[in-house]
Order: C-alpha cells, then structure tokens, then sequence
C-alpha cells in the first residue's frame, strides 16, 4: 500500500562465550518480538563437537565452515523478508565480519560478564557438549565490539528478563509484543 512503511529484515546476533545465556535470552527475545530464533551450535560439525567435547578448543580453521553456514542461514531468513536472532559465539571480529555477509543488516547483542560467575555456570550444566575447562581458551579468543559495529553488550550478571528489556530498548522496541 502506497506510504505504508516496511520494516527491513534485521538479525541480531546473540553472542558471547559458552554459558553468558545465548540461548535463554536467544529464546525470550523470540517470543517477545514474535522473529525466529536459531541455536548456532546445532550447526557444528560433528568433528568439532567432537573436538570440543574431548576439552581441546577449536581452531579458525574449525570454526570457518560453520560461520559460513550460519551465514546461509541469515541469508535464508533475509530472503524471506524476515528478521531474525541467531545464537553464536562470535568471539573475533573476523568472524563476525564472515557473519555480516548473511545479510545487510547484522547486529550484535554481546552477553558478557565476570570470568568467575560463567564458570560456575558451566560447573552445574548438564547435557551440553562444551565442557567448562575450555571456558578460558574462549576467554583468550574474545574481541570485544569495535565503535564501527552494530552492537550493544549487556551484562549477563542481570536477570534474562532485564538482559532483554535492555536488548529492546536497543532494537526500538521496549514494549514489543510478539508479532
């Protein structure tokens, strides 16, 4: 309809090492904004989850094929007019570089906090491939957001609930409903 304006597709990245949160605010933002949200780990290649799962951390060259596949899958959510959230570590600014040319309009939503609280995390989860020894190694590889990128970093020592207020109040959105 002529003047009617539509919203361009957006994704959003939410990054930040094993156990800041990704896929619980990953999956509030879901239902409060109504887009669909994607676990980046059920991407990994099974050489990796291997590798992970034995304690020895990934390498880029690890990393690359499964970045360009959660690269295709902005591109599928872009070229089907609709905005998105995607769980993924995002730890170098490379590889979010490689994240970006899914679609034109990636951001960032860094979950980030003390060392200390998301090994205690990781000390009490059950049932997930990433042991907690190689918190660290993901610690050492974290490049924080550059000024030139599209992000904002929340701190995961917050409740979810207020992680994600804050989250959209950023995307415009503080009183979003599902869609």
């Amino acid at each position: 309809m002529a003047g009617e304006s539509v919203e361009r597709p957006q994704h959003v990245i939410v990054m930040g090492v094993s156990g800041c949160g990704k896929s619980t605010v990953g999956a509030i933002l879901s239902t409060r904004l109504g887009w669909p949200f994607e676990e980046g780990d059920r991407h990994h290649l099974p050489a990796s989850i291997a590798k992970m799962s034995a304690g020895i951390p990934l390498e880029d060259s690890d990393r690359w094929p499964w970045l360009e596949t959660l690269a295709g899958v902005l591109r599928s959510h872009e070229a089907e007019g609709r905005s998105s959230l995607l769980a993924c570590s995002a730890l170098k600014r490379a590889y979010r570089d490689l994240l970006r040319t899914g679609a034109p309009r990636v951001r960032f939503l860094h979950l980030h906090g003390a060392r200390e609280v998301l090994q205690a995390r990781l000390d009490t989860r059950k049932g997930h491939f990433f042991p907690p020894d190689l918190l660290a190694s993901q610690y050492a590889t974290l490049e924080p957001l550059e000024p030139d990128e599209d992000g904002i970093v929340v701190d995961v020592a917050l409740p979810p609930e207020a992680q994600v207020e804050a989250a959209l109040r950023w995307l415009g959105r503080a009183a979003a409903e599902p869609a």
